[in-house]
């Protein structure tokens, strides 16, 4: 009998360990080779003047995908979706560089895997826009590798390639490849010496990055793991010239993204070795998909559906992108593309394309581009990025792949934007979209809840928000004006700022807004005295400003200056308190503090 029993239990482990090894092998290697800031300037996705002969022969053995898209323009947003597989403007994460913290239950994706027995890794930018989770690594940093996994382990692992950054371009190189009298430039882009230059130094650095790219895939190669690796080439956000990186076009938000399916993995692959797809996907699909890869739950409070593996969800009709505020400089826009339009919503008119970010403007390109604008040298394709924002834009990306041709008003395209308006508005509800949030607000809020869970509340009424804010596209000044009393905070702010965009028929709502210098959020203040100093009541709205440059709130800080800056000589009774605000040491690059430094020198050269 103890014999039996012996036997027995021999047998059991022998198919313990045996199903337990075909478990693990059934559970592929994935691996993320991420660069920084590029557009598809790749000679697999048609650019002839691109350097790229290992991302091209990753495609040669791999899928092409034509329609992939990241959420936001610039990178800690977009990283924020990728890791949470949730939209950051129903997180509140969406605002460059911010830290507002997010609910428990939205877990960093690779914590799924990890539990699953996978060994986790990056290397090593995390850039995340939120609270950190770092359990969810088994190692992040410079060093962090699959090799350091338990022997048969399988593994998640991603590697960073920053030669590509946007910062790429601020050092001019002493020799470079590409010749810059060759380099093809967009028609929005003037050719200045200083533009080709650029170009032309930005497709070496892509060359580079390229050949990074190779190095990884061969290191993986001599690991002897290629065969069991699925292996992801992708870039966090379109690049690098400017009106690219932080912009919603494609040349912001279209990305490369090359998916190589081992031979014991081609069943799940979307195509042949060497194919293309144009099913749209977007990075808050990427975590989803991952996890469907590995054969994990995907929860279900992400946002994003599985392009890949058993879970693979249906195609979806739209990718949705964001932008909020970049670095320094505020603003709101939400666009929508399928397949062969990009439909742009621009909550923020006023605001010109070519906010000053101190950031962008250490590209020698960006110098001469708004040199030349000065210099009325431009022609009008060249010259509107120096002006205000029409509400709506919609693109033709297959005629126009440039985005340079608005349609918005083109009675042919009537229905085209209609739905395109409609998908925005549907998403934007669904997600319950909290960027309607004043960020000084936001501020304040995020001391006693997290805004996700702000925004799925009653104290949120998107529905009312969205009501007043399409007032603005209707000017209906009447309904404004009635907004302008609301108990709402954030509907009193959205009212105010209509009567900055519409303010040659705001004229009767001057007494209205002169209560709203005294209102409880420094935000609504501040939009009032914006709107004011439009209705020639300069003196309170600068007195207005310069109170609110002293909240103990960064945000409202940022809001104030943003104003500020546009009133040119009319905002130096301010200067002395715009002073104040800079500090000792000469590298902190705090919001406030950069757009105080530069209202300070625009100011005393004035």
């Amino acid at each position: 009998m103890q014999k039996l029993n012996i036997n027995a239990l021999l047998v059991l482990l022998f198919l313990s360990v045996s199903f337990s090894g075909r478990a693990q092998q059934e559970q592929p290697n994935i691996l993320w080779i991420v660069s920084e800031d590029n557009s598809p300037l790749i000679g697999a996705y048609g650019d002839s003047f691109a350097t790229t002969p290992n991302i091209d022969q990753l495609a040669k053995e791999g899928v092409l995908y034509e329609n992939a898209f990241a959420t936001a323009p610039v990178c800690a947003p977009s990283r924020s979706t990728l890791i949470t597989g949730m939209y950051p403007n129903a997180m509140g994460t969406q605002h460059m560089r911010s830290t507002y913290r997010i609910p428990e239950m939205i877990q960093f994706f690779p914590k799924y895997l990890k539990e699953a027995g996978y060994y986790t890794s990056n290397n090593s930018k995390k850039d995340y826009n939120t609270t950190d989770q770092p359990e969810a690594w088994d190692e992040s940093s410079n060093t962090a590798s699959y090799k350091n996994r338990a022997e048969g382990q399988p593994f998640f692992s991603v590697f960073n390639i920053n030669v590509s950054h946007e910062s790429s371009v601020h050092t001019k190189l002493e020799k470079l490849n590409h010749d810059p009298e060759k380099v093809s430039i967009p028609p929005y882009h003037p050719r200045t010496p200083e533009m080709k230059y650029d170009w032309a130094q930005y497709y070496d650095k892509v060359q580079t990055m390229d050949s990074i790219v190779g190095e990884i895939l061969q290191e993986l190669d001599e690991a002897g793991l290629a065969e069991n690796t699925i292996v992801f080439y992708y870039s966090d956000h379109g690049g690098v010239i400017g009106r690219s990186k932080r912009f919603m076009y494609e040349s912001g938000l279209h990305i490369p993204l090359v998916i190589r399916f081992p031979e014991k993995y081609k069943h799940l692959a979307p195509g042949q070795a060497g194919s293309r797809t144009d099913r749209l996907v977007t990075f808050v699909d990427f975590a989803p998909t991952v996890l469907s890869l590995a054969g994990v739950k995907i929860p279900g409070y992400m946002q994003g559906q599985a392009f890949l593996g058993k879970q693979e969800g249906d195609e979806r009709a739209y990718a949705y992108s964001f932008r909020g505020r970049m670095d320094e400089r505020i603003d709101m826009v939400r666009s929508v593309r399928d397949k062969q339009y990009r439909y742009i919503r621009n909550y923020l008119p006023h605001k010109i394309y070519a906010q000053y970010i101190e950031y962008l403007w250490r590209a020698p390109s960006m110098r001469s581009w708004e040199k030349a604008f000065y210099a009325n040298e431009l022609n009008e394709v060249q010259a509107k990025f120096f002006g205000a924002k029409p509400l709506e834009e919609l693109y033709d990306v297959a005629a126009d792949p440039h985005n340079v041709n608005n349609l918005a008003t083109d009675p042919q395209y009537t229905a085209v934007l209609e739905r395109m308006r409609k998908a925005n508005q549907d998403w934007m509800l669904e997600i319950k979209d909290i960027g309607f949030v004043p960020e000084a607000m936001m501020e304040a809020l995020n001391k006693t809840t997290t805004l996700y869970e702000f925004g799925n509340s009653r104290n949120y009424p998107l529905k009312k928000i969205m009501k007043t804010v399409k007032m603005i596209t209707h000017k209906d000044m009447d309904g404004i004006q009635k907004s302008l009393s609301s108990q709402d905070p954030i509907v009193r702010y959205w009212a105010a700022t209509a009567c900055t965009i519409h303010q040659e028929e705001a004229g009767s709502l001057t007494a209205d807004l002169k209560k709203l210098t005294q209102d409880e959020a420094v935000a609504v203040q501040i939009a009032a005295a914006e709107a004011l100093y439009h209705l020639n009541e300069k003196q309170l709205a600068v007195q207005t400003l310069k109170k609110a440059l002293k909240a103990d709130n960064e945000m409202a800080r940022v809001q104030a200056i943003n104003v500020l800056e546009t009133l040119n000589q009319d905002a130096k009774p301010a200067l002395n308190d715009v002073k104040a605000l800079l500090p000792d040491d000469k590298e902190d690059r705090a919001y406030d503090v950069r757009a105080a430094r530069r209202l300070v020198e625009k100011l005393e050269q004035e």
